[in-house]
C-alpha cells in the first residue's frame, strides 16, 4: 500500500494559507473603499443590495463580450482518448481535480439524502456540465433526474451520447435517473425556460470549474446566481469549484508581473492589478491541454453577498489543500483507484511525469522526515511541484438554499 504525502500539499511555498488571504483581501478592499468613480460605486451598491430579493431584480440584456471565445474554446477543444491522457503532463492534476469533486458531490448528496424522505426523488442541475465527466458521480449517487446545459453545443452532444451509452451499459443491473439536455449561456439566459417542467423543484446544483466566467460583468453575475437559486428548494445545496481570486493575487503580487506561471499553467492580466475592479477582472489562462482562454477574478466577499439576495447562504469555503486534508481519510482507497495521485520514486524502469527530482523535493523530504522518526515508507503518493501549484490555485463552496417568507410590506425575505 502506498503512503500519501498529507502535508506535501502544505509545504509548497505558494499554499501559504494567511499570505493568500492578507495579499488578495488588500487587493480588493483597496478597490472597494475606494472607488475611482464615486458615483458608480454608489450605483453597485445598490445594484447589489441583498435585500431588495427576486422579485424586484431588474436584468438588461447584454451580450457578454468574452462567453462566445469561451464557447468556441469548448467546442474546438479535442477529445482526447484514454492512451493520449495517460500521456499528458497534468494526467494526475486532472485525477485528482476530479477526485475532490467526486469528495465534494458525495458530502453534498449525502446531505440532501439525510432530509429527503424515504422514496423522495432527488434532482439535480449540472451547470456548465462540459462533455459529462459527473455523470458516473451522479449515477453512484442514486440521483432521480438531471438537467445538464453548457454554453458549448458540442460539449452538450458528447454529454447526450455519454449519457447514452452509459444507459445502455447498465440499465439491466441498476435503476437509472433521467436526463436532460439543452445548450445554453448561464450568465446571459434564464434557465428555467429551458426545463421540460418548469416548476421543477431541484435538490442540489452544481457548478464545476465554470462558475468565475459569470464575474465578467454584475448582470451576468446575477443571472448565473439566479439559475443556481430559484429551483432550489429550501434546503438544497448549490456547490461549485472556483479559482482562489486571493491566492492568485498573492502569487500575482509576488511575482512582480501581470503574466506569472510555470511549466503546467499560466496567467496573464489583462486588468489592473492594483485596484482589481469586482467585476471585468480578466486575465488570461492556460493549463496544459485543457484551457486557453480569458477568465475573471471572483470577489469571493461579492459572491456571498450576491448570493443571499437570491436567498443563498454560505456555509463552506476551502481551498483544494483544506478540503483534500478533510477528506483524505474517507477518501483514500478512491484516490488511489482514481489515480489522483502519482507515486514516488517511481516503479522501475517508469518515469515521472514532472520529469526531475526537482519537482519531488518536497515528496523526497517528507520520506526522509519520516525515516528519521522511525517510520520509513518506500514509495508515496504526491503531486509534482508544477501540479499542486495549479491545484491549489482553486477552492470549493457550498451554498444552503433558505427559506422564503414576506415581510407585512410583501416583500420577500430569507431566513434559514
Amino acid at each position: 500500500m502506498t503512503d500519501f504525502v498529507e502535508n506535501t500539499f502544505e509545504r509548497t511555498p505558494q499554499s501559504s494559507g494567511e499570505d493568500a488571504q492578507d495579499v488578495g483581501a488588500v487587493a480588493h478592499e483597496v478597490d472597494e473603499e475606494k472607488p475611482r468613480d464615486s458615483q458608480k460605486r454608489k450605483r453597485d451598491e445598490s445594484e447589489v443590495n441583498e435585500d431588495e430579493g427576486e422579485s424586484v431584480t431588474k436584468y438588461k440584456k447584454i451580450d457578454g463580450e468574452h462567453t462566445k471565445v469561451v464557447a468556441k474554446h469548448y467546442n474546438t477543444l479535442e477529445e482526447k482518448g484514454l492512451v493520449e491522457r495517460n500521456k499528458s503532463r497534468i494526467f494526475y492534476l486532472r485525477n485528482f481535480n476530479n477526485w475532490i469533486k467526486s469528495m465534494l458531490v458525495n458530502e453534498y448528496i449525502t446531505k440532501v439524502k439525510e432530509s429527503l424522505q424515504m422514496g423522495a426523488p432527488l434532482r439535480v442541475l449540472d451547470m456548465c456540465c462540459g462533455k459529462g465527466g459527473d455523470l458516473l458521480k451522479w449515477q453512484k449517487g442514486g440521483i432521480s433526474h438531471l438537467i445538464c446545459t453548457d454554453i458549448a453545443e458540442v460539449s452538450i452532444e458528447q454529454c447526450r451520447t455519454r449519457y447514452d451509452t452509459m444507459l445502455a451499459r447498465t440499465k439491466r443491473f441498476a435503476p437509472e435517473f433521467t436526463a436532460e439536455f439543452f445548450a445554453c449561456d448561464s450568465t446571459l439566459d434564464r434557465l428555467r425556460e429551458r426545463y421540460r417542467d418548469a416548476s421543477i423543484d431541484l435538490n442540489l446544483v452544481s457548478c464545476q470549474f465554470a462558475f468565475h466566467y459569470c464575474f465578467e460583468s454584475l448582470p451576468q453575475a446575477e443571472c448565473m446566481i439566479r439559475n443556481a437559486s430559484e429551483c432550489l428548494k429550501p434546503g438544497g445545496y448549490f456547490i461549485g469549484t472556483i479559482p482562489d481570486a486571493n491566492e492568485i493575487m498573492r502569487r500575482q503580487k509576488l511575482s512582480d508581473s501581470h503574466t506569472f506561471g510555470n511549466d503546467v499553467y499560466s496567467i496573464d492580466f489583462q486588468c489592473d492589478t492594483e485596484k482589481p475592479p469586482l467585476f471585468g477582472a480578466k486575465y488570461n489562462f492556460h493549463l496544459e491541454g485543457v484551457v486557453d482562454c480569458p477568465e475573471f477574478l471572483v470577489h469571493f466577499p461579492t459572491l456571498v453577498k450576491l448570493a443571499r439576495k437570491f436567498g443563498l447562504e454560505l456555509t463552506m469555503r476551502e481551498r483544494f489543500g483544506d478540503f483534500y486534508q478533510r477528506m483524505i481519510p474517507r477518501g483514500r482507497g478512491l484516490i488511489e483507484k482514481m489515480q489522483g495521485l502519482e507515486t514516488y520514486p517511481a516503479a522501475r524502469d517508469g518515469n515521472l511525469s514532472g520529469g526531475d527530482g526537482h519537482e519531488y523535493a518536497h515528496a523526497q523530504e517528507y520520506m526522509d522526515r519520516q525515516a528519521s522518526h522511525g517510520r520509513p515508507a518506500k514509495r508515496v503518493g504526491t503531486l509534482s511541484k508544477s501540479e499542486w501549484e495549479a491545484a491549489s490555485l482553486y477552492l470549493v463552496f457550498a451554498f444552503r438554499k433558505m427559506k422564503k417568507v414576506w415581510d407585512k410590506d410583501g416583500k420577500p425575505k430569507y431566513i434559514q
